[in-house]
């Protein structure tokens, strides 16, 4: 009898060590490098509180090669994370893969994925969105350990959009643009006869928020910050002239703000633009602003080599240029 009582206390024992929770060594590649300790634990630790993890950096029992840290340090590649024991909720059963949202991709390798965003999609959620660009394409490729976006574009923006699959890509992608090493030309159609070939456009933006909580911008020399921008004569079309415009800086709103400052709103901007006309031109089928990121000129950001992508003017904006551009002929 005693002996079995025996045999069942340490068969107890057993199964209470194998299901208790160990130490664990986590070795960081160059796909984690860059990120913050705390942020790399909530990942690796899924379901523990928040709270909980930054208690394991304060009391030390989370190690890097051995140290201590605390919650901002920076990993590196090849850093060994000690994760202590910790006692987790039951897994949840992952969620299904959702299918692909069929972006047109422009460019991809192992570092870098270019898609031709569509008007109307937001790059990420918020402000009452839930499901922007960042997130389907996440949700649509699990496997994908790291992606990032390298810049924005408006809701109402369609073309090209960046976004990294390694942090390596992503800091030295944010690193060029600050340097001005990659060139972004937009096409956009304004209101009225734009009469100079090329011109050159230097006027602060100032970001505020409306009685609302809208987010706007607009011009202001004493408290604004610097952008400048490009504009040059792709063709007239009818009363309205297409332009291209070349980013020097990459401000929010800009390319709007400037334009209507300058008394040339794009068309279909319902924030800056002449709202009476682009109800006007809704009715006539131009159900969307008319300004669209169509090239891209910039250096791989691993290899160096030069990339050069480009994104054709989606249907809708083709034709109705192609309508006012055979007016604007029949006219002459």
């Amino acid at each position: 009898m005693k002996d079995l009582k025996k045999a069942s206390r340490h068969a107890d024992r057993k199964r209470s060590t194998a299901a208790a929770p160990r130490v664990t060594i986590a070795e960081v590649d160059e796909g984690r490098a860059g990120q913050r300790i705390d942020n790399f634990l909530l990942r690796e630790l899924k379901g523990v509180p928040r709270t909980h993890v930054y208690r394991l950096l304060r009391s030390g029992e989370v190690r890097v090669n051995s140290g201590r840290v605390d919650a901002t340090y920076r990993l590196q590649a090849g850093d060994k994370v000690r994760i202590p024991p910790v006692r987790m909720a039951a897994p949840k059963v992952a969620p299904a893969r959702r299918p692909d949202p069929g972006f047109p991709i422009v460019y991809e390798d192992d570092a870098l994925l270019v898609i031709d965003k569509p008007t109307g999609i937001a790059v990420h959620g918020g402000s009452g969105i839930s499901f922007g660009a960042i997130e389907q394409l996440r949700a649509a490729r699990p496997d994908n350990r790291f992606l990032e976006l390298v810049h924005r574009l408006d809701k109402e923006t369609s073309g090209l959009l960046m976004l990294a699959k390694k942090r390596s890509a992503l800091t030295r992608l944010h690193a060029a643009m600050r340097d001005g090493e990659i060139h972004k030309a937009y096409y956009a159609m304004v209101k009225g006869i734009w009469r100079n070939s090329s011109r050159n456009i230097s006027l602060p933006l100032h970001k505020y928020l409306t009685t609302e909580g809208e987010r706007r911008v607009r011009i202001d020399k004493s408290s604004g910050v610097a952008a400048r921008t490009r504009f040059e004569l792709v063709q007239p079309a009818g009363p309205y002239t297409l332009l291209r415009a070349i980013l020097d800086t990459g401000r929010t709103h800009q390319i709007r703000v400037h334009l209507a400052h300058l008394g040339y709103p794009i068309l279909g901007d319902d924030k800056y633009g002449d709202y009476e006309l682009n109800r006007q031109l809704s009715k006539s089928g131009l159900k969307r602003m008319f300004l669209h990121a169509a090239e891209l000129r910039l250096r791989h950001p691993l290899s160096g080599e030069p990339l050069e992508l480009a994104a054709p003017l989606p249907a809708e904006l083709a034709s109705f240029l192609a309508l006012n551009s055979e007016e604007n002929a029949a006219a002459v």
